[in-house]
């Protein structure tokens, strides 16, 4: 189905970005083989084979459920998921090689399982386009998508450490040898509700009281909301101890409240408490202890990773930090290739550590191409918003690829000692369950949002699904001058 009533959908385009991505993606596997093996095999396909077909069902659903969706997201997404299940096979095939053991198969040990959760994320991905005909419907139940992203924020850190601490930061929820990470699926329900909130009370948030250097500021008394939210990111700082973490949801609202008033003053009043708490945190912690104590051992290590100090402390030392920063620099501008470096050397490389991983094999050229498909993905988010026509699609729709930017900013600063590391994993590309299956959940929100803004005027959604219009929303007279009724 390429076109619908005349119109171009783009859908064909989609495909066949999707088969070059898969392409590429095989491309990296017949490389590592010929690193590993010193010849590429007949088998080397599969992965890319298996992986390209999960990907082709899910586009079949987008072309008959979101015809107009954005071309370039889903095939930009599937490269990155592509790469990631890849890496994490040539790491499986060095592992076996290392310790003399037989060959993984396709679906096993951590690419297998990888491959797996890449089905179930895309399965979820699917049955959101199925069900959610119409974004305008998630506005229904904001506030209970509040509650929900408060309630799984907040889990991990009531929860003993035995049950919830992987690697100093407390993000899990642990049962057994299973453990998923509440906060990645928290993010998507905070960005509904706060998109909801700001929508309502965006007039009430433009008021300015005073102007200072040619910016307008806000009444005090409409500081609140921030302040609030602020609180929030501080308690996650200190007792879920992750800056990263703190940022995401920081940022998120502060960014989301700038595009929803169109007033700087409130980025600047976001800095500054942000950055106003995180030293406080940081004087408590030296100063104090207690719950400040784990920030303040994460800095110390970010301020001087290679110092003898840091390097050989025994609860938390930089040698994980040292390790990655290593692993880039032996990478240098081309990388080793894939498949030719020595990334087992790094800790934690198939989850927070990939891109050193990845970047000691691909060299900078091989990151900067990666890093410029999660800015397109971003671009596209954001290209999204701006063409939606309800304010509720356009708050939703940036603050998901804000998000995404963000957590990917927050990732990669961490790594390379731009900040203090964090617990947060590089969507679609590390090892794991819950950051895959949140993020397609992000990308098949933002197809959504996109066939909304690509879709002409004057041609209704699909019926049948949940939110499915019964009449033509109403015309706007601004950017950000619907108010969404409850």
């Amino acid at each position: 189905m390429s076109r619908i009533r005349g119109l171009k959908t783009r859908r064909n385009a989609e495909l066949g970005l999707l088969v070059f991505a898969m392409l590429l993606v095989a491309a990296f596997g017949a490389t590592v083989e010929a690193n590993q093996f010193d010849e590429i095999r007949a088998n080397f396909w599969v992965p890319a084979g298996l992986i390209g077909i999960l990907f082709f069902g899910l586009h079949m659903v987008v072309r008959f459920t979101a015809p107009y969706a954005d071309p370039v997201l889903l095939p930009a997404v599937a490269l990155i998921n592509g790469i990631g299940v890849a890496f994490l096979r040539r790491l499986d095939l060095a592992r076996a090689i290392a310790n003399d053991l037989p060959e993984p198969g396709f679906f096993a040990d951590t690419s297998g399982r990888q491959l797996a959760w890449t089905l179930l994320s895309l399965v979820l991905a699917a049955v959101l386009l199925l069900v959610i005909r119409d974004h305008k419907v998630i506005s229904r139940y904001a506030y209970t998508l509040g509650l929900v992203g408060i309630v799984l924020m907040m889990i991990p850190a009531v929860l003993p450490r035995s049950l919830s601490e992987v690697n100093g930061a407390k993000l899990w929820i642990k049962f057994g040898s299973f453990s998923i990470q509440p906060g990645e699926f928290a993010k998507i329900a905070l960005v509904s509700f706060f998109a909801y909130y700001l929508v309502r009370k965006r007039e009430v948030l433009s008021l300015a009281s005073h102007r200072f250097l040619g910016i307008d500021f806000p009444r005090g008394r409409d500081l609140g909301p921030v302040l609030t939210v602020w609180l929030f990111s501080l308690l996650v700082l200190v007792f879920e101890k992750d800056l990263g973490t703190a940022l995401l949801y920081f940022g998120l609202f502060v960014v989301t409240l700038y595009v929803a008033t169109e007033r700087s003053s409130w980025l600047i009043i976001g800095l500054v408490l942000f950055f106003g708490g995180v030293y406080l945190a940081y004087l408590l912690g030296r100063s104090v202890g207690g719950p400040f104590a784990n920030f303040y051992d994460r800095a110390e290590l970010w301020l001087d990773p290679f110092s003898q100090a840091n390097y050989n402390r025994p609860s938390g030392n930089s040698y994980q930090l040292v390790q990655g920063l290593l692993g880039l620099g032996t990478g240098g501008l081309f990388g080793t290739g894939p498949g030719a470096g020595s990334p087992g050397r790094v800790p934690e490389v198939r989850t927070d550590f990939i891109f050193a991983g990845l970047g000691e094999e691909v060299g900078l050229f091989g990151l900067s191409a990666i890093l410029i498909i999660y800015l397109l993905i971003v671009e596209r988010g954001l290209h999204a918003a701006l063409a939606v026509r309800d304010s509720f699609g356009k708050l939703v729709a940036g603050g998901l690829a804000f998000t995404l930017g963000l957590q990917v900013f927050v990732i990669l600063g961490g790594i390379t000692g731009l900040i203090p590391l964090t617990g947060q994993t590089t969507p679609f590309l590390s090892a794991g369950g819950s950051s895959l299956m949140a993020n397609w959940l992000l990308i098949a929100m933002l197809l959504r949002i996109s066939d909304a803004a690509r879709r002409p005027a004057n041609t209704p959604a699909e019926r049948g699904g949940v939110g499915g219009p019964k009449k033509a929303p109403p015309q706007l007279h601004g950017a950000m001058t619907e108010v969404i009724k409850p």
